[in-house]
């Protein structure tokens, strides 16, 4: 559809200023009733459509959010968010975002990391099927920003080939995005010196099924078999539908209750301290070198920053506190070698991590996801460390982009 003059209609918000408002409590309903109207008042207000698209999804509403993002989408395929703070050289730097259409886990959040900067974000959503257009927004760098899901698969290595073929070069190149499933990444983290990631296999419903009735091997399916269990369903994120499962009678439980049909199968590690406490560490790889994102502490084994009640205790905010700001020499230190290979191993130039320590001292690697949220939302005042190590993030991001500037 061709588009209207957008010059008196209100700019995209954007993910990062809709989500720090939800984070801090803020009512959305009113603010979505106000996009409401504005996309009502003008069909072609995509901007309206695509912040009301993510308001809706971080209320909870994701088919809602997915109808009314197809909506912005007819309208429009590229949306921009203008700099943040003025430009040295008046003009910003360009970056130019290649996403699909999808909820928030679909594509790496990167307004978060264009906040306080002289970044011009555009993101442009490429439709399942579609080619990469012979003609992109201009641009100074290319980000693929898709993340690895069922999903994406398809687009990622077509958009490889894609931007191979036109000797384009991306920022987070596709085909390595591929190797950040679960069952990739345990393999590729595979030997390599002071790092463990249990094996972790795909497997369709039937065969645990098997499992569960005593028809079926454990060791059929997972190379270090051993229970406890951790399983999952493909594509599930911050803990929805993952549960440790102690035998095959609690594994039939979990897969009457749970739906899918496919499910990631790896065995339990238990990492707590010798305080009994659980510590899971989001560590960031840019360009190579390692930061401290955030740690969320807790007496239960499933750790989530927001359910680990870092708000609740002053003594787990001294935690965090003292891995961020003392993490080159403390985590970042005693780690070094591994995340340096975690780095060289995957070849991505933007990488999240979350992480573990082994009660012997190993770096136990649950996840890695080029989208994961790194972010600063969390009030000053309560965590006055957060906010300088994510400058220092958001500092070594604009790095990256300069070096990737075309010469």
């Amino acid at each position: 559809m061709t588009d209207l003059p957008t010059a008196t209609r209100e700019p995209l918000m954007g993910l990062a200023t809709l989500m720090t408002m939800a984070f801090r409590g803020t009512d959305l309903r009113p603010l979505a009733q106000v996009l409401i109207d504005r996309a009502g008042a003008d069909e072609h207000d995509a901007e309206a459509l695509m912040d009301l698209s993510t308001a809706l999804f971080l209320q909870g509403l994701r088919e809602v959010g997915l109808a009314t993002q197809a909506q912005a989408l007819q309208v429009r395929r590229d949306f921009r968010l203008e700099a943040p703070c003025p430009c040295a050289d008046g003009r910003p730097l360009r970056l130019l975002a290649l996403m699909m259409p999808g909820d928030l886990m679909t594509n790496a959040p990167l307004p978060f990391l264009c906040e306080g900067s002289d970044i011009e974000l555009t993101m442009l959503y490429l439709m399942p099927g579609e080619a990469l257009p012979e003609t992109l927004p201009a641009h100074d760098v290319l980000w693929t920003a898709v993340s690895e899901s069922a999903a994406s698969r398809a687009l990622l290595a077509r958009l490889d080939a894609q931007l191979a073929r036109r000797g384009l070069r991306s920022v987070n190149r596709p085909g390595a995005i591929l190797d950040t499933s679960r069952d990739a990444a345990w393999l590729r983290l595979q030997g390599v010196p002071g790092l463990t990631m249990p094996a972790t296999t795909l497997h369709e419903r039937a065969r645990l099924q098997e499992l569960a009735e005593g028809t079926r091997p454990l060791g059929t399916l997972l190379p270090d078999a051993a229970w406890p269990l951790i399983v999952r369903p493909l594509d599930s994120h911050a803990g929805h539908d993952l549960e440790k499962v102690d035998t095959p009678a609690a594994l039939a439980a979990y897969l009457e209750a749970t739906a899918g049909n496919a499910f990631y199968l790896s065995r339990f590690i238990d990492y707590r301290g010798a305080d009994g406490q659980f510590r899971k560490y989001r560590v960031v790889l840019v360009d190579g070198q390692a930061f401290a994102g955030h740690l969320g502490v807790s007496s239960h084994w499933m750790v989530h920053y927001l359910n680990a009640g870092m708000t609740d205790s002053e003594a787990k905010r001294r935690q965090e506190a003292e891995f961020m700001s003392g993490f080159d020499d403390g985590f970042g230190a005693r780690h070094a070698a591994a995340l340096a290979q975690i780095g060289a191993r995957f070849g991505l130039d933007y990488l999240v991590i979350d992480c573990a320590e082994t009660p012997d001292g190993r770096l136990l690697v649950f996840e890695v996801d080029p989208g994961a949220v790194v972010h600063s939302m969390d009030p000053e005042d309560m965590f006055p460390y957060k906010h300088p190590a994510m400058r220092r993030v958001r500092q070594a991001f604009r790095s990256l982009l300069a070096r990737r500037l075309p010469r």
